[in-house]
């Protein structure tokens, strides 16, 4: 018996598991009829497919694993739950590539069942990936506040520079990245929103210049969705008599984006990043407020162990890797980055005290 066809099997029933019980969880916290049905329905599929792994492991003579919610189905139910399905549509999705992609000799088991297009929103609004993506940047903020800053305490700490240097230095990291960091997300919704602006001005000429044009397009739109020619047909001659409504439906269409919207806002987008990267950089500096020497950088290192492993932890929750491999990469990376600096500081403060 190959122990390795066994694991493989134990993770597949694993996916499956948490994908039967996400999904059905989703369809609990949704407020739109058709998409508690799509994923209902999605939750019934995986449910089978747990059921095929299952009956292959007990084939093989192995024990079938209890069922049990792992902390990953829990972590995105509650923001589902918070923030609605939406929110974390895009997450999912991105695990469901993910498990895919990790278990290639089983893909005919996968079914690419994710929910279709017209049942992604109410009155066929597609879901807006910049929410789902709120939770993604968000843990990446705050990563970046963290690595930097306690880059930054770590050189400072090598120089054998005083518990108030080192707490200047961090403050003033703090707020240096995190203005930094609001500032560039400032500029690129403003930017994204400057470059829909301009491709919806051009859509709204060619509508009004050539709606033949406007009406084939829409037409072919329809089709792609299932529809006949002849009911296709009708149906885009019925959304261009109004070309307000023509225009919306090519703006969702073909960018993708709520024209209402254009990408949300640039002031929200930069509080956002200003808080997230702020909070990441307060656990390496924040001890210093309270204690000194060997004691706050040993307090230090606690600290920024534990909001390392608090990104990890949301890390895994979309790249689909175990949670025990986010924390140990997270660990490893910042503790290189964290070495460096404190090598580099001390060499410093050796020849500028010399």
């Amino acid at each position: 018996m190959s122990t390795h066809r066994v694991r493989r099997y134990r993770n597949n029933l694993r996916i499956e598991r948490d994908n039967a019980a996400l999904y059905g969880r989703l369809a609990e916290l949704a407020t739109d009829a058709r998409l508690a049905r799509a994923y209902r329905r999605i939750a019934e599929g995986e449910t089978v497919n747990a059921g095929f792994w299952e009956a292959r492991l007990r084939d093989l003579g192995e024990t079938v694993p209890p069922a049990h919610v792992g902390l990953r189905v829990r972590a995105l139910s509650a923001f589902a739950r918070r923030f609605g399905t939406e929110f974390v549509m895009p997450t999912v999705v991105r695990l469901e590539h993910a498990d895919h992609e990790s278990t290639p000799v089983d893909r005919n088991r996968h079914r690419d069942h994710f929910i279709p297009r017209d049942e992604h929103g109410v009155h066929g609004r597609r879901d807006r990936p910049q929410s789902g993506n709120t939770l993604r940047a968000a843990v990446l903020g705050a990563n970046d506040g963290l690595v930097s800053n306690v880059s930054l305490v770590m050189g400072m700490a090598g120089a054998a520079s005083g518990d108030r240097a080192v707490l200047l230095a961090g403050l003033a990291g703090l707020v240096a990245g995190a203005c930094s960091m609001a500032l560039g997300e400032w500029l690129s919704v403003n930017s994204s929103r400057e470059f829909y602006q301009a491709q919806i001005t051009e859509r709204a000429e060619r509508l009004a210049v050539s709606p033949e044009d406007g009406l084939r397009h829409i037409t072919g739109i329809y089709q792609e969705k299932g529809l006949d020619p002849a009911a296709a047909a009708h149906l885009a001659g019925h959304v261009t008599e109004t070309p307000r409504a023509a225009l919306d439906m090519l703006v969702r269409e073909d960018l993708g984006v709520d024209p209402s919207e254009l990408g949300g806002s640039a002031w929200g987008a930069a509080i956002s990043s200003f808080c997230l990267f702020a909070c990441g950089a307060l656990f390496p500096v924040a001890p210093y407020f309270f204690l000194g020497g060997r004691a706050a950088l040993l307090a230090s290192a606690c600290s920024t162990a534990a909001g390392l492993a608090l990104i990890g932890i949301g890390t895994s929750l979309f790249t689909g890797r175990s949670m025990l491999f986010s924390i140990a990469r997270q660990f490893a990376i910042t503790a290189a980055a964290a070495a460096v600096t404190y090598a580099v500081g001390h060499v410093l403060g050796v020849v500028v005290a010399g």
